[in-house]
């Protein structure tokens, strides 16, 4: 059976983007470039919202030639060799290859997926990953927290119910950035 793993860049006070919509200083350097490039390599289907499909739509036509650093290069053809099912009401095709729409959310179609796949499934997102949460789906949260505190935005993980994590792994960067992989433990109420 596959995991569903939720990964998230975020600022040190938990936001992937500031109050004006901002994350450039999210932007990875190649040691944690690299690292996420070895995380996701076994990602066999993304899912996304709207939003952050049209951000990581980036990769279907990312430059893979010489010009490019290994690390992104490398990345693209992750990102390209994978699925993508891209949850939306307002999108009607994709614009990238091994991708589809579906109109709503369905979590029993998620754990079919789940239990058929060889290979991992990757959530992206917050607003998708709270629903996902919520449905007890999520197996994995990976948190890569930058050393920056930008005060309000969009938090990176769900605000509406608590959730209950298990510390499994950690690492840390030369650029002060904080990997922190938690198994998800409980997702319903925590007394």
């Amino acid at each position: 059976m596959a995991r569903l793993v939720y990964s998230a860049i975020a600022s040190l006070d938990g936001y992937i983007e500031d109050a004006t919509g901002n994350f450039d200083w999210a932007a990875p350097d190649d040691e944690v470039h690299a690292f996420v490039n070895d995380r996701e390599r076994d990602i066999g289907t993304y899912f996304y919202g709207r939003r952050m499909y049209e951000t990581m739509r980036f990769w279907e036509t990312a430059p893979t030639d010489a010009s490019a650093p290994d690390v992104a290069r490398d990345y693209a053809q992750i990102w390209r060799s994978a699925d993508k099912i891209v949850f939306s009401t307002t999108l009607s095709e994709p614009v990238t290859q091994r991708t589809r729409i579906e109109p709503v959310f369905d979590p029993e179609m998620v754990r079919r997926l789940k239990a058929e796949s060889d290979s991992d499934l990757s959530i992206g997102g917050p607003g998708l990953a709270q629903v996902a949460l919520a449905a007890g789906l999520v197996d994995e949260v990976n948190l890569f927290l930058h050393p920056i505190a930008v005060g309000a935005g969009k938090p990176a993980l769900p605000t509406a119910s608590p959730i209950r994590l298990e510390l499994r792994e950690e690492r840390r960067f030369r650029s002060g950035v904080v990997h922190l992989r938690y198994d998800v433990r409980v997702t319903s109420t925590v007394p």
